[in-house]
């Protein structure tokens, strides 16, 4: 789908928290010796009354990296002017009291929580790879390919700057993770690594999600005019990048515009999620279907609807032994027909049955700056969200620990195995390195 880029947004609040500087800490609790306890208790007392104080009078767990900076959430629970929604929404990024929009770029892991500073690591790092100009080249589907080390993504075919012909809305791309890494200490190495355009054939049509499967790529494609319909297409990763359908239709009737798709790691079945983006697009005609997450048996070829009740359904993905779904719903992003805030942008979690069905759908996470689109869950669990602002983490009770802050949105974004991510925000695209592993590709 396309993710219309939040505006900068309101000018910063007065400054109530410091700033974070180099070599600064991730903090938590301590405890003193008793005779220290009252003595400790009025220090306390005073430094968490002060919101400017309170973050950087807590003891040490680790130190900051460099490219990290502690946000206080305090510090902005209590604003001197709380801006109306036509200045500060979803469409909007929120710049913390005391900072700036350069600011948040500068230092780009933002530490919520100090179990954030397990997921980056002691030196992340974020390297700006590639730069499209206008064109919105890197937008979802990424998908790392072991054998070769290479991470394929694709173009939004929604976006007006790409328009919604074939030769432009059905190109897949990809990298060689090893040119990416040889750049990782800079911050923009632009030109450095080749985005080569790979020719599938036959043409995957719109191509959205995409995952491994069985030592290949299985895309979902959304489908083009009343014509081409929405697929399930799998595309061998090596030349001659041949293709074949998996699945085309449900019980003869076109999907509206399939989204996003992926492996339950214990079933080994497909999900994938159908939504109205192509028709919000103007490049699918009116849907014939409810926007649904559905399951694919490859085995029997038994099509299931495992969920409903969305507005409009989008990245889905499971937790490492595939207990838990989070399927992404960006109801609030409306396409060509602009966004309408009462409607979600929210992170779902189901429990995923041993017959693979779902069950026990709950709010996992409500998103502050524009919607949840891409989702993928690392070795430990955290949950991670290409949203409005970059990549948001939560740990594995919806609790936000931390944000990779692009300043841009991010529809989409992978693990590349042990340490490594490619995040696609559109005109850009960007390596990081950190502690946290991917699950690396499913053998299904």
């Amino acid at each position: 789908m396309e993710t219309s880029p939040p505006s900068p947004g309101p000018e910063p609040y007065e400054p109530i928290t410091a700033e974070k500087k180099p070599g600064e800490k991730c903090y938590t609790m301590i405890f003193f010796p008793t005779a220290l306890l009252v003595l400790a208790a009025g220090v306390l007392i005073r430094a968490y009354s002060d919101p400017a104080t309170h973050a950087s009078q807590r003891l040490p767990r680790a130190e900051i990296p460099a490219q990290a900076q502690f946000i206080d959430q305090k510090g902005f629970n209590v604003l001197p002017t709380v801006p109306p929604p036509s200045v500060s929404n979803a469409t909007t990024f929120f710049v913390p009291p005391g900072y700036d929009a350069e600011a948040l770029k500068e230092k780009p892991f933002h530490v919520y929580d100090e179990e954030f500073c397990d997921v980056i690591g002691s030196n992340p790092t974020l390297t700006l790879i590639a730069n499209a100009g206008p064109h919105p080249l890197f937008h979802e589907a990424t998908t790392w390919y072991p054998p070769t080390d290479e991470m394929f993504f694709v173009q939004n075919a929604g976006a007006p700057a790409a328009g919604t012909g074939l030769n432009k809305s059905s190109i897949v791309l990809k990298i060689a993770l090893s040119e990416a890494a040889a750049v990782s200490s800079r911050r923009n190495a632009t030109g450095s690594v080749n985005v080569q355009t790979v020719d599938s054939s036959p043409m995957v049509i719109n191509p959205n999600g995409g995952t491994n499967y069985k030592g290949q790529i299985l895309f979902a494609g959304e489908g083009q005019g009343a014509d081409v319909p929405p697929e399930l297409i799998v595309m061998n990763p090596v030349e001659p990048y041949n293709t074949t359908v998996l699945l085309n239709n449900c019980f003869g009737r076109q999907f509206n515009s399939l989204n996003d798709v992926s492996i339950n790691p214990r079933n080994k079945d497909i999900y994938f999620t159908d939504t109205l983006y192509g028709y919000l697009q103007d490049f699918r005609p009116a849907p014939g279907l409810q926007n649904q997450v559905y399951r694919l048996n490859d085995v029997t070829g038994a099509v299931t609807v495992v969920a409903d009740g969305f507005s409009l359904p989008n990245g889905v993905t499971f937790s490492p032994n595939g207990s838990h779904a989070y399927v992404a719903d960006t109801g609030a992003n409306r396409g060509f027909w602009g966004w309408n805030q009462s409607y979600p942008a929210t992170l779902y979690r189901y429990g995923v049955q041993e017959d693979g069905t779902f069950e026990n759908r709950k709010v996992f996470a409500f998103i502050d700056s524009g919607v949840p689109d891409g989702v993928h869950c690392d070795s430990k669990g955290n949950v991670y969200a290409g949203c409005g602002d970059g990549v948001q983490v939560w740990n594995p009770s919806g609790k936000l620990i931390g944000k990779i802050y692009l300043g841009e949105v991010s529809a989409n974004f992978n693990f590349a195995g042990k340490g490594r991510m490619v995040i696609c925000a559109e005109e850009n695209l960007y390596y990081v390195t950190l502690a946290a592993s991917g699950g690396g590709y499913i053998e299904a």
